[in-house]
This record gives C-alpha cells, structure tokens and sequence, in this order.
C-alpha cells in the first residue's frame, strides 16, 4: 500500500509548569514545525485537558493532518487518551505517537544545563515525528468468543467462578482432579474470623454446582493439554479410573464389606478408609473410588453392589479422553501445604505428638477422626501444655524444600485454632512461637489474648522428646526477654507454609502461563490486572495466585468468572494489533521463531529448504518481538515496532553529536517505566540518554545495536525486567534478550572493533527510578573515555 505525504502536527505540552518550568516549549514547538513532514506544531498549557484535545482535532481538521505527535508525559498513561482524541477526529489512532519529554526530561534535568535538556527534547520530539511518520492506520483486531468456559480446580475458588459463570448462562465444564470437589476448605473446622463451621458454608455451594443446569462436573480428571486461543480452545482431559460407575448410589454397602484399610488421606492420616472409599461424607459427586493400589480383588465389592442394585463396579474400567471445545478457562488449582516430615522439622515424623496445624484441625473437628476431642497420638489423652511454632517451612529457606515468602494465612489460622482448643478445653495453656504475628484479624488476637493465649517472640531452636511421657522439651531464644529458656510441652502443633500445587504443576504442563519463582501462576500485573495472564481469554485465582485466605480467594475467583464473561458477553475481544508479520518471500522456513515463540503463535509447517513460510496467528501473538530479532534472514517485523521504525528513531537520536549520547532500548513493562519512575520521583541523571521504547527486550536486534554504534553512539544501554521472573512476556522475553546479547558482545571487540564495555545490558524494574538513574549517571561518566573511538564508528566483517 503506497504510503500518503506525512502531514505531521506536533502539539508540546507545557503541563503547567512541570514542563515548563524546565524547557521552552514555545521555542520547541517553533522549532519542531521545520522538521520535514510537520505542517503544524503549536504549545498548549495542558495537551490533555479538554481544551488541549479540542484544539488537537481542530488543528486536524484545518491542516488535513495525518499523523499526530504529542510532546508531553509518558504514554503508559496518556498514550490512551490522545488515540483517542485524534480517532474522533478522523485518524486511525496508531498514526500517533508520543514524545516523552516530562518524566524522561523535565523531571530529571531540572538542575542541569537548559541547552542540554533543550536538545535532548528536540532529539525526543525528532524521534517521534521520523517514527509517526512509518507508522501505518493498522485495523482493530476483534477475536469472535463463544459462551463455553473451563474452571480448573473444584476448591472454593474453583466452585464460586463455576457458578458466576453458570448463572450468567454459560456453558461450564468444572474439571477437579480429585474424587470430590471441596479443596482444601472441605477439611476445615471453622474458618475465621466468623468462625463459620467450614463444611457448613462450603457444602451448599457443592450440592448448588453439582445441580446447576450449565455447569457440568468433571472430577477425578486431569487437563493434559491446551490448544488454539481465547475463542478456540481445544481441552484434552483424561478422566482417570475410579472402577466405579456413575450408577453408584452412595449406600456405602460395599465399604462395609471390603476386607482392606488405608490411611485416609481427608484426615491427614489420622484414620482409615477402606480400599473402595469416599473421601468425605459430604463429597461431590456421590460416587465411590477404588484404591487400584490397595485393593486386592476379592470381589466382595461386587457382590454386595448387585445384591443392593445398581451393579456399579467395573475393575475393568480404562481412563477416558474427553476433548472439550472452549472459549475461555478461570485455573483455580488450589495450593498444597508444606511437607515437615521430609526434613523431620522439629522432629515431625519421629515424634509422636508433634503434628501439624492441618492435623490439629482434623482433631478438632466433630466429623474428625476423634470427634472432636483433642488428644495426643501416644497415649490418647487431652494435651494441658499445647506450643505452636509459627512459619515452619517459610519465611526461611535454606533449600528447595522451604520457601522466603509468607503464607499470609498461617497467624489468623493459629489463632482460629487456639480459639477452637479454648473452646474445648478450657484449661489449656498455649504458647504461641512467633517471628512476627502478621494477622489481619485484630478483634479474634484480641480474643485469645484475653482467654489466656501466651504469644512468644522466638524460634524454637530445639526439641527433644521424654522417652517415657511423650512430653516435648522446647529451647528457644525469647527476643523479647532477651534471654535463652525451656519449657516443656504435651503436644507441639506446626503451622506449616502454603506451597504450590501438583495441581497447578500439571496445569502449568498444559497451559503455557507464567509462573514465578515460587511455583505459583503470575498475573498480568499484580495490581492492575490480578486475575489477567499473559494469554487473552484465561484468568487465575484463588491460592494457585498466591497464598490467600478463602475471602480473598472467592472474592479473586468472582473477579476472574467476570473477566472472561465479559468476551463471552459481547461474543468478542479485542486485541492489540502489536503483532508479528512475517514476509513470505523473505523467510528460509527455519522453524527458529516456532521455537522460541513462548506463546506457540509461530507455526512453521515444513521447515528447511523448499519448506512452508511461518505463519503467525494473530490471536495468539503478544508482541514482544523476540522472532523478529532472532530471525536469521529479517522475514519477520513488529506492526508499529518495526525494524524501519527503530532504525529511523537510532538516526534521529544521534543526527547531531551522537559521541555525546547513550542509546537506551528499554522495555516498555520496566525499564521504561523504572525511567518513567525516576521522573515521578524528581531523580536526576544527566540529560545524555536518548530513549526508544520496545515492549520487550527481546525485540532488541543486534543490528539495532551495531546501527547505534555505526552512527556514533558514545554507548548503548538495553534494559529489561528483571531475571528470572518478571518478564511480561510468559517470563521468556528477558532470558531471550541475555542469551542473544551475551553471545553478542562476546564478539563485539574481534568483530566489530567495539569495546565490549560501550554495551550494557541492565533487569530495571518498574519501581527503580533510582536504580535506573545510577546507571545512566555511571555510563555518563564513561562518557569522556569513548568520546574519540566513537567518532571512528565500526569495522565490518
């Protein structure tokens, strides 16, 4: 398509005086009307005020302008609001761009010479016009979305989205890879800080999603793999064997009859089930399970099945493949509990009356194996001396098995249970171990307090067992007395950390989402976008997020049934048009961009000579650019991140004396927000950077590099989310980036005759302005030593 003479306007902003207090945007927008395109440039106290956008379309109108460049903030922000100024206007919003001359100028030059600033916001303006000037009216992209959804996970989290999504009329398939639905609150006592009976609450809601006309329950299934995109996804589950048909009544006949016994996993190992059990008496469905590994086929079983009726056992039953055709999922695979008898923590698995909280509430459960009643493993009896060692397992690792973060449940789950034993035993004296007591319930800390409930600041640092009584000798530091102390137990109760879950293990194999360090998923953004994730069309929530307590996991699971109702809704979603395109007749089908694309949008059919072109399908492209930088013959560029366009910005950064200046790549989620940061913040740095944004910093080609330093750049910065986890982009983009430039600048000196030093690369976060200041102040003061071989440019070859 032949592109239209560029009738560019640029309009600078003064934005009172956080602009203008700095630089002379009179002067500026003066300046910026000789620049080749620019039919009009005019300054206005504030761009984004109605006013500054009514004069913005008027100047459209008059000029017949094509292309808009606003001179003011930082496009994380107004970048919305000025598409959408110009679109009313008559122009396609993505021939605009923003020329950031307040967070990355104003804001951190103030102190510095005002010629210096001058020219760096010239530079910035520049940059912007060359750019706006490739840009292209690039079309919306809308993804047709049907009314099906998947929930991943039967806990709370996983039954509240079901029936959010079920009674706004959805299609909802309810995949749970245990025999019941119910999760981990199913096994709770009481939850706090009500002190709700658990099962009370939760047990309604089971039955309401087990009858619920558009929710259909899968248990005992696992999704093995994911295919397509929000609007076409193919689910492939397997439904394991439970040996037991959907004819069961759930008379339990056959239990009475089955000769084996095996710890039952719902009480913690407190008690036995037999080989063909259900899990709990309130379980959903109502459906018994053969335990394949313990049961011996004796056929009692079966017997008693036909004498009661319905004939439900099948020893012969094979796991089925069900293929689900979806539009969107909500993945609420709970979380797991840290395991303390793999290190024998505090003796844990060697001493009998050391159990875990998890144990203690089966205790004190009247459904419980006890009913109700508290007693020690080793002689039965009700404990008088009771000790909870708080953050056993986190906030604390020294290996792989323990983890740094927070449960952020376990002090209101202490306390709940300290509530609880109170209630049962009123003459029971407990102590509290604590780091820190990070509850959020204040009034029920009050409450135990008063009932007698000792909280110690310390970390037992020993325990050894009386061999006669059973009783557990605690030696602990009390930081608040200062002083080292003993005191002897009947029972030591660890509250434990929350860990992720095999569950969401197996539902990472499948999906291709971001998990963090911790082996939990990522949202979009923490804040912003707490249920989105990197792929358009599923949501997450609940404890498979991060630890959380059962509010804020019904209250994250409600927020992420909505999220993906609304497509669902509108039978739509649309999409950035930041995509990949690739050019058929350039490529050489080497199946590079398949492999590293992390989202699977890159397909190359036949690879090799004479092979099939990649194929990009839009609905599944995020943008970040990595295929267009690896790709060994340039076939592949960005839509409004192309190759031209960066180029054209290298060259207008460093037209007029370029050994004086740094060329900063910095990506759009971090680093340029980190600089955007360091304005919010006033941190000055020296006005020596120049700065293209990228979304990624995967997206930074070599050649980007080698064309900064042809052109004379002094240095060159690539800056991006930090390693290994905070990649926007499946957490892919900057490991991507570091293998790419690593392997650069290893040759950079023999090749190009570049000191590798001219080079860095840097992880910026979007909350180190100070961080991002320090660097481009210490690469400023390289400044002087590069001044010379960067005049003399690059060798070839």
């Amino acid at each position: 398509m032949e592109r239209p003479e560029p009738r560019v306007g640029v309009f600078v902003c003064h934005c009172g005086l956080n602009i203008a207090g700095v630089l002379d945007c009179e002067e500026l927008a003066e300046w910026a009307e000789q620049l080749p395109g620019v039919v009009v440039s005019k300054d206005h106290e504030y761009a984004c005020s109605d006013a500054g956008c009514r004069m913005i379309q008027e100047e459209i109108k008059e000029h017949d302008l094509n292309q808009v460049v606003v001179a003011s903030c930082t496009p994380r922000t107004h970048e919305p609001l000025f598409r959408e100024t110009i679109e009313k206007a008559g122009i396609n919003p993505n021939l605009f761009e923003l020329a950031n001359i307040r967070d990355h100028n104003s804001w951190v030059h103030r102190t510095f010479p005002k010629e210096d600033s001058m020219d760096k916001a010239r530079d910035t303006i520049k940059m912007a016009v060359e750019k706006v000037k490739l840009n292209n009216p690039l079309p919306p992209i809308e993804i047709p979305v049907g009314k099906t959804a998947v929930v991943m996970g039967g806990g709370v989290a996983g039954i509240n989205a079901a029936l959010n999504l079920g009674d706004d009329g959805f299609k909802v398939y309810l995949i749970e890879r245990s025999p019941s639905i119910g999760g981990r609150m199913a096994a709770l006592d009481k939850t706090f800080p009500t002190m709700d009976c658990s099962i009370c609450i939760l047990g309604p809601k089971m039955v309401e999603v087990d009858r619920h006309p558009n929710v259909e329950i899968i248990s005992y299934a696992e999704v093995t793999k994911v295919e397509g995109w929000v609007g076409n996804y193919t689910v492939h589950v397997t439904k394991k064997p439970r040996y037991v048909t959907e004819d069961c009544t759930g008379c339990g006949a056959c239990d009475e009859v089955c000769p084996v016994y095996a710890p039952r996993e719902f009480e913690e190992g407190l008690d036995v089930r037999k080989a063909i059990y259900e899990p709990f008496p309130q379980a959903v469905p109502d459906i018994y399970t053969i335990d394949m590994d313990r049961c011996i086929k004796c056929g009692l079983c079966i017997q008693e099945c036909i004498e009661q009726g319905p004939d439900a056992i099948d020893l012969d039953q094979e796991p089925e493949e069900i293929t689900l055709d979806v539009d969107t999922f909500v993945v609420a695979t709970g979380a797991g509990l840290y395991d303390p008898s793999v290190k024998n923590d505090y003796g844990y698995g060697i001493y009998d009356n050391v159990v875990t909280a998890m144990e203690l509430e089966r205790l004190g459960c009247a459904g419980g194996p006890t009913g109700g009643e508290v007693i020690r493993k080793s002689d039965h009896e009700e404990p008088e001396k009771i000790a909870f060692i708080q953050c056993v397992g986190s906030r604390n690792q020294v290996d792989d098995t323990e983890t740094s973060y927070c449960c952020q449940i376990g002090c209101d789950n202490t306390i709940k249970l300290c509530f609880i034993l109170n209630e049962h035993m009123s003459d029971v004296d407990i102590d509290v171990f604590y780091k820190d007591m990070r509850n959020q319930n204040e009034g029920l800390y009050r409450r135990v307090k008063e009932m007698g409930v000792n909280f110690i600041r310390g970390t037992p640092s020993q325990i050894v067992e009386d061999p006669e009584t059973k009783n557990l000798k605690l030696r602990f530091e009390h930081t608040t007395l200062g002083k080292i102390m003993e005191k002897e137990y009947d029972m030591v109760v660890l509250t434990t950390g929350i860990v992720s879950s095999e569950g969401t293990w197996k539902a990472n194999e499948a999906l291709p989402l971001s998990v963090g360090e911790d082996g939990f998923f990522t949202p979009a953004h923490p804040k912003l976008k707490p249920v989105e994730t990197s792929q358009d069309g599923i949501t997450i929530a609940g404890t498979c997020v991060e630890p959380q307590s059962i509010h804020n996991s019904v209250s994250q699971a409600r927020g992420a049934a909505a999220t993906i109702a609304s497509p669902m809704i509108t039978g739509k979603i649309g999409k950035d048009n930041i995509i990949a395109v690739v050019d058929e007749e350039a490529c050489i089908c080497c199946g590079l961009c398949e492999k590293n694309c992390p989202y699977g949008a890159a397909i190359v059919e036949e690879k090799g000579k004479g092979g099939t072109p990649a194929e990009i399908i839009e609905a599944k492209c995020a943008g970040c650019g990595a295929c267009a930088a690896d790709c060994p013959s340039d076939a592949i560029t960005i839509r409004h991140f192309t190759d031209q366009q960066i180029i054209a910005q290298i060259h207008a950064a460093l037209e007029n004396n370029p050994e004086d200046k740094i060329l900063c790549f910095i990506c759009n989620w971090c680093s340029y927000a980190g600089a955007d940061f360091a304005g919010v913040s006033r941190i000055e740095y020296p006005p020596s950077s120049r700065h293209i944004r990228v979304m990624c910093s995967a997206r930074v080609d070599t050649d980007f590099i080698l064309e900064a330093f042809k052109q004379g750049a002094n240095q060159v910065l690539v800056g991006g989310c930090h390693l290994p986890s905070d990649c926007h982009y499946m957490q892919t983009g900057n490991k991507l980036a570091k293998k790419r430039i690593d392997k650069f600048t290893k040759k950079l000196k023999k090749k190009h005759g570049i000191d590798p030093d001219r080079l860095r690369l840097v992880w910026v976060s979007a909350t180190e302005g100070q961080k991002y200041a320090n660097i481009i102040k210490d690469m400023n003061e390289k400044i002087p030593e590069y001044r010379e071989v960067a005049k003399e440019g690059i060798k070839t070859g």
